[in-house]
């Protein structure tokens, strides 16, 4: 692939991650984010998710900081395990900058739902594999390992 090529297929991505964030900003509106819950589902019964009323491991650790409920899932799938922030920081703090330099306060939330699922249903916390499929060595590889290591604990893509 030649450079002029090249150079036309990285701003043509840009351009379209662009305009996927301008959308997404734009139809947003007055919708508040802080206020939203975080849903999983789990492949277990409502009384295997929360036996003892405590939240599973990895989100008991936020405390009181966190709402959670329980309840089954549509269709007998199992069961959906939502949270959400009882005091949500500002706006400001789940902006895109914020997230990227590590700094949402839904980010640690994500990592511990996402933590929480994979002990309920395989028993431990299933990690990527190291070392990664993607070869660093082309722009395509590049842009997966960048991705995986901004991941910020929250898994891959």
């Amino acid at each position: 692939m030649n450079h002029l090529a090249r150079a036309a297929l990285v701003l043509a991505g840009a351009g379209a991650g662009a305009a996927v964030l301008r959308r997404r900003a734009s139809s947003r509106g007055d919708a508040r984010r802080d206020d939203r819950w975080l849903v999983v589902t789990i492949d277990r019964a409502p009384t295997d998710v929360m036996p003892r009323s405590a939240p599973p491991e990895p989100l008991d650790e936020f405390g009181d900081a966190l709402e959670v409920t329980v309840r089954p899932a549509p269709g007998d799938r199992g069961t959906e395990l939502a949270v959400r922030l009882r005091d949500p920081e500002s706006r400001s703090g789940s902006s895109l900058p914020s997230r990227l330099a590590g700094r949402d306060p839904y980010q640690e939330v994500r990592r511990a739902l996402r933590e929480a699922k994979s002990l309920l249903e395989a028993g431990e916390v299933m990690l990527p594999d190291a070392p990664p499929t993607a070869r660093e060595d082309g722009l395509g590889g590049k842009l997966v390992g960048l991705a995986t290591r901004r991941a910020g604990g929250e898994g891959v893509l």
